[in-house]
């Protein structure tokens, strides 16, 4: 492996997972630059430029990670899987840490996980290869036709995958009641919060 690889970081820090199954787990949170997906409701579009973050050593990042002590490491961006994250998994997980991905699947997956989250846009449809290894599929809703969009991904999911239906932050009033209803009347999804949103953590 080279000591020389890097990757563009637009931010790290550790936290609790905010969304999603982990909710509430402590983590270290990774978010690499770049991404050409382009959710227009997107709340990190400082994000997308591959070019915009500085090119950060793997060994530094590791690093971070074990001075932190955390026992987790969120993957994120950005879209992660623009980059070749093979090398990143097999370093940090050498050293014991759990590594848990959040992707839009729209690249090929890249990398051996402990848990991967797709939360699939409208914007560049999500590759039914990645959205098969998924362990959880966490659909953001900002529309209500979102809600039937969601369902059309699970024809590609394992029996296993944890579904998840998330309002999007600034439509959340509006939303979350159908979200709600959405889920009484089909179970097998559950909600998913940005719950960090709410206590004011990053």
């Amino acid at each position: 492996m080279s000591a020389t690889l890097t990757y563009p970081v637009m931010e790290h820090f550790y936290t609790l997972q905010g969304e999603g199954y982990h909710t509430g787990e402590a983590a270290y949170f990774i978010r690499l630059g770049g991404c050409d997906v382009g959710c227009v409701w997107c709340d990190v579009k400082e994000s997308w430029s591959l070019d915009a973050h500085p090119q950060v050593a793997l060994f530094d990042m590791l690093n971070w990670v074990l001075a932190s002590k955390a026992p987790n490491v969120v993957i994120t961006g950005g879209e992660p899987l623009m980059h070749n994250l093979a090398p990143l998994c097999e370093l940090f997980h050498q050293h014991g840490l759990k590594l848990w991905l959040e992707t839009s699947a729209a690249h090929p997956l890249s990398g051996t996980w402990d848990w991967i989250c797709v939360s699939p846009k409208k914007f560049k449809k999500p590759l039914p290869d990645v959205l098969s290894l998924a362990n959880e599929l966490k659909v953001v809703i900002y529309h209500p036709s979102d809600l039937s969009w969601a369902d059309s991904h699970t024809q590609w999911i394992k029996p296993d995958c944890r579904l998840y239906l998330q309002p999007e932050w600034d439509k959340k009033e509006i939303v979350t009641p159908l979200i709600i209803q959405k889920i009484q009347s089909n179970p097998r999804w559950s909600m998913s919060l940005q719950t960090h949103k709410y206590l004011l953590i990053p």
